[in-house]
């Protein structure tokens, strides 16, 4: 059904008539459907409830690879009628110097992508709060996070939607690991603080070099990050680099990290307030019979 050519959505038009980019595009279609049904990111609502009409999604897009692919992804499903949601693409320009303002908004009128666009000048509080030489990412993503929470109740949406892949994933599972003292990542669904919303990250199966070559073949109008991506020395490069060069001696390595990430058991962790290690003793009555010692 993929194939079809007379029976695409926009987004899809003009995609390469290859063999290698439907393998492509049917992976990532196939993988972001399979995170949205294993994490439960679709709400059943009961049969005549007040909440039985189609819940919202606010799709954020910052201009990258990564977002314009979930941004295709999740108009796929929709188009092909197995995510039953409504999509509102949302841009946050956050006054970075020289960002191309037209770009989002021409695209999504082009594609017929319902959006909007919100300027917020978080550029300057961040310059302004963070000393010279720390890293930004932290502040600046707050930042962001609190207008997208508010823009999705204006319109809404029940869920925050965003990019982050497999990659950003193993990524943040190490920079807790090395640098945090912790083992935890970033949950495919995660309840936000006040619990009126959702965060969901659907392409959390989908591996980043995925997302660069369909972004890059499909040729959408991508917008760099000038703010924290022209930082140099950032931990997130150096876990980065250090997985490049793991799969590099060892290809398919990120993927069998990953798989050991939804793969947990609690009782080979050293967790108390995950497994009751107190409580673990053998039972009495089970013990097997050995006889009289010699």
């Amino acid at each position: 059904m993929l194939d079809d050519n007379d029976d695409i959505h926009p987004l899809f038009h003009g995609a390469p008539d290859t063999t290698e980019f439907r393998k492509l595009r049917k992976r990532i279609i196939r993988e972001t459907r399979e995170a949205i049904d294993r994490y439960g990111m679709v709400r059943r609502h009961p049969a005549g409830s007040q909440g039985g009409t189609r819940d919202r999604w606010l799709v954020c897009l910052s201009g990258g690879k990564d977002s314009y692919t979930l941004l295709a992804a999740l108009t796929e499903l929709r188009w092909r009628g197995v995510l039953p949601v409504d999509l509102l693409a949302c841009n946050l320009d956050q006054g970075q110097p020289g960002f191309p303002a037209t770009v989002l908004p021409e695209f999504l009128e082009r594609m017929g992508v319902p959006h909007r666009i919100e300027y917020r000048d978080t550029y300057s509080i961040v310059m302004d709060k963070v000393p010279e030489g720390r890293t930004l990412c932290a502040l600046c993503s707050r930042l962001r996070r609190g207008n997208l929470y508010r823009i999705a109740r204006e319109e809404g949406c029940s869920a925050v939607v965003l990019g982050h892949h497999r990659d950003d994933i193993l990524e943040t599972f190490f920079l807790n690991l090395f640098h945090g003292g912790k083992v935890a990542t970033m949950p495919p669904k995660l309840l936000n603080d006040a619990g009126d919303l959702t965060v969901l990250r659907p392409l959390a199966h989908v591996a980043e070099a995925d997302c660069a070559r369909f972004a890059e073949a499909m040729r959408y109008p991508i917008i760099p990050c000038n703010l924290c991506g022209s930082q140099d020395g950032l931990q997130r490069q150096a876990i980065k680099a250090m997985l490049d060069g793991w799969e590099a001696k060892a290809p398919g390595r990120r993927a069998k990290m990953f798989s050991a990430l939804t793969q947990v058991r609690p009782s080979h962790m050293l967790d108390p307030a995950l497994f009751d290690f107190a409580a673990l003793a053998p039972d009495e009555n089970n013990c097997p019979d050995l006889g009289e010692p010699n």
